[in-house]
């Protein structure tokens, strides 16, 4: 199959593949972070929360399953060959969270809407992806690194799995007691057992996300390029696909290329089928100033929390990096500020 494709068609299959489910996911199965936080904090409903709750919880279940059966092996993870720098993540996630608040979707939820018709999403898209890179590696970038130094190849794997290891306990151990609880908790509720669409689509998502690990690790083991292990995060994997779209010609794909279009065409079918595609745009300039100051914030905070809401919130969370609670509590606490602002605003109630 590799010699057939090659290595970097193959990742980047992998990566359409799971892109198009998690695309319908967000379409079909209303898998959103910052609807998720919004239904928390002002609709009494956390049925969406614990629908992520879900996702992370099959995603670490189904992970360390792969790790156990050798088909995925975690220190390679980018969350867990990186030293942990928590200032850059509490500050990252801060950022990313308020500017998914202001642009009223994160990167993964704005290439759904864009499959789904909204040319507001294109705006936010393209700011993400390009602020993204401008503090990745672009003029920004040796600030960043001042500021928040990122070491790679750490001493030690920057996981839970990997402290418990040292105590003796056995990383499916970790990942099972760990991945159950979650999903134990998830459904403790009655109302989310009477909603089997949150159950079904929150476990796809994090079935999604174990596909891209060991779908990547297995390229990486079997062909002779050396092809990063990865899995569907979106921050720079946007900006890598406007890269790509501008030098293709001297270029090879990537699964994050794969990734992205994928959501796009998944969200597209799934909008189609729920006869909810339409084209949108913004008639008001304040909310469009407001969409791309948010993405504007969202791409470099991803950058300094090295993931996204779906990247730290869910793909770090499988391999239980340290980074991933924290850049999780952080993202909400953004979140619900900029909510906040937007709703009610800061006055303080007479």
């Amino acid at each position: 199959m590799l010699e057939l494709l090659g290595e970097a068609n193959a990742v980047a299959l992998i990566g359409l593949f799971g892109g198009i489910v998690l695309g319908l996911a967000a379409r079909i199965g209303r898998f959103c972070t910052l609807g998720a936080i919004e239904d928390v904090l002002y609709g009494s409903d956390d049925r969406r929360l614990r629908m992520w709750l879900i996702a992370i919880g099959v995603a670490i279940i189904g992970t360390h399953i792969a790790m156990s059966l050798g088909m995925f092996d975690a220190s390679e993870a980018a969350y867990l060959d990186r030293a942990w720098n928590p200032a850059g993540t509490i500050v990252g996630g801060l950022m990313f969270g308020y500017g998914m608040a202001l642009s009223g979707n994160c990167g993964y939820g704005a290439l759904a809407r864009l499959g789904g018709g909204d040319l507001r999403s294109f705006v936010i898209v393209l700011v993400m992806g390009l602020s993204a890179y401008f503090v990745m590696s672009g003029p920004l970038a040796h600030l960043r690194v001042m500021l928040f130094p990122v070491e790679t190849g750490a001493s030690s794997a920057q996981g839970f799995t990997q402290l418990f290891e040292g105590f003796g306990i056995a990383p499916l151990v970790t990942g099972l007691a760990v991945g159950s609880a979650l999903l134990t908790w998830a459904i403790s509720s009655a109302d989310m057992r009477r909603a089997p669409g949150h159950l079904f689509w929150g476990g796809v998502v994090g079935i999604a996300i174990v596909s891209g690990w060991v779908g990547t690790y297995w390229v990486a083991v079997t062909g002779f390029e050396a092809e990063p292990i990865e899995t569907h995060t979106f921050a720079a994997p946007i900006g890598d696909t406007i890269f790509y779209s501008m030098t293709a010609s001297g270029n090879a794909l990537s699964f994050s290329v794969g990734s992205v279009l994928g959501v796009v065409i998944g969200a597209a079918l799934g909008s189609y089928s729920k006869g909810h595609f339409r084209w949108e745009a913004c008639e008001d300039p304040r909310e469009l100033r407001r969409q791309i100051m948010g993405a504007a914030l969202m791409g470099p905070g991803a950058i300094l929390a090295v993931g996204c809401s779906v990247g730290q919130g869910i793909s770090a969370f499988s391999v239980l990096a340290f980074s991933a609670p924290l850049a999780f509590l952080a993202i909400f606490i953004g979140a619900a500020v900029g909510l906040r602002q937007l709703i009610t605003g800061f006055a303080p109630a007479e």
